[in-house]
């Protein structure tokens, strides 16, 4: 079993906390935290007698992890078990877990608002206040996909100066506030 110092035990229960908020399975999220901050690769021992939960809670969350690409097999010289490390750098990480989230929660969205528009064309009045609903969510999801996309490829540099610039951008487009 790891020794936790109280700062990682309370950055771990806090990640697992948010996790839940963030609609991720509580232990699903402490495994991230925990791998995030550990120096070095762990194997799925290690994390269920450190973290205190079921072994198959482990594997499933790593199997999870993994599938969003956060989390990855890592192999120790001399331990024939598997280990497990998370991405280290945050923007990264974070880049990750959004292109993930758009696969799985908005990608499916674009696709229903279009078949629901596709089942409109040609409705008559009962339907007109609908499609006005359905069609500005649709530009919506069109624009921020649209943007998404550009600055998804954007490199992490080139975000965070992005980011700095703040309410400069706006001042730099002309519009007020």
């Amino acid at each position: 079993m790891l020794q936790l110092t109280p700062v990682q035990e309370k950055f771990i229960l806090h990640w697992g906390e948010m996790g839940t908020r963030w609609g991720i399975n509580r232990t699903v999220a402490q495994i991230h935290a925990l791998l995030y901050i550990w120096p070095n690769p762990l194997h799925a021992e290690e994390i269920t007698e450190t973290l205190k939960v079921a072994r198959s809670n482990v594997s499933n969350s790593l199997k999870e992890l993994q599938s969003w690409g956060i989390v990855k097999l890592a192999h120790v010289l001399g331990d024939r078990r598997d280990h497990f490390e998370s991405m280290k750098d945050p923007w990264e990480m974070f880049r990750m877990v959004l292109n993930e989230r758009k696969k799985r929660e908005i990608d499916p969205t674009v696709a229903v608002l279009e078949e629901c528009l596709a089942e409109l064309k040609g409705k008559g009045k009962d339907e007109a206040y609908t499609r006005q609903r359905l069609e500005e969510l649709s530009g919506f999801f069109n624009a921020t996909t649209s943007w998404y996309a550009v600055v998804s490829k954007w490199p992490t540099v080139v975000i965070q100066k992005f980011m700095k610039l703040g309410d400069k951008t706006v001042k730099l487009l002309g519009i007020a506030k």
